[in-house]
């Protein structure tokens, strides 16, 4: 006749195994996070400077477009549909163009006081040497490793795939399983806060941990990791 003890433990071992046959319960080996809206709050300033540097030209862009249309994709892409709805329609071209002055004001403005919040430091810190962690991001890698790197946080991303790198933008998978590839890794967690971002997440056939605020992420990655971590220790 069973004992009880061994009732409990023949049900505890049946909850375990049923646990880790669900999806997106298993512990992680790498984390890979969007930049923007994920590390730092950067797209006002982006839409700033984007703005500032295309008035010149007579066309306007306002915050509301940006914030509902623009954050995640590729800036070409913005730049098209901005160009498509000028009255008259522009050549996209000529908008991108003024690339480089945007990319060098961003620059000016983010490289002369640190943009991130002094927590992240610490955060990563906790998580190096636990996880393989790598940046990917729609934005070019000569606006963001700058940061990163003045930022002292450079060093605790094994990899970044950013831009046009992978050969296709969010919300194609394309940019995720490059990252993924790089670190050699088979379940990393994303982490995004944009609809882009967390299709292309997806599409790769990773779990995304989606975020409103640079301000949620430690919190919220912290919770997701113990979780795997305590199925991982029952398994």
């Amino acid at each position: 006749m069973r004992t009880a003890a061994a009732n409990q433990g023949s049900a505890l071992h049946a909850v375990s195994a049923y646990m880790e046959r669900l999806p997106g319960l298993k512990p992680f080996d790498a984390i890979l996070f969007d930049f923007d809206g994920v590390l730092i709050d950067s797209e006002p300033l982006h839409c700033l400077c984007w703005a500032d540097v295309l008035k010149p030209l007579g066309v306007t862009l306002e915050w509301e477009f940006y914030r509902d249309h623009c954050i995640g994709i590729d800036d070409r892409e913005m730049l098209r549909m901005m160009a498509t709805q000028s009255d008259p329609p522009r050549d996209w071209h000529e908008l991108w163009a003024q690339y480089p002055a945007k990319k060098e004001l961003f620059r000016d403005r983010t490289i002369s006081a640190s943009p991130f919040d002094p927590a992240l430091d610490h955060f990563l810190a906790t998580l190096n040497g636990q996880y393989k962690m790598a940046v990917v991001s729609s934005s070019a890698r000569a606006e963001i490793e700058p940061l990163l790197e003045a930022g002292g946080l450079r060093r605790y991303f094994e990899t970044m795939v950013c831009g046009n790198e992978a050969g296709a933008h969010k919300p194609a998978p394309e940019p995720y399983l490059m990252a993924a590839r790089l670190l050699d890794a088979s379940r990393p967690l994303v982490v995004e806060d944009s609809a882009a971002g967390i299709a292309s997440g997806r599409a790769a056939g990773f779990e995304v941990l989606a975020v409103q605020s640079p301000a949620e992420v430690p919190e919220l990655v912290r919770r997701r990791m113990a979780m795997a971590e305590a199925l991982g220790d029952h398994s």
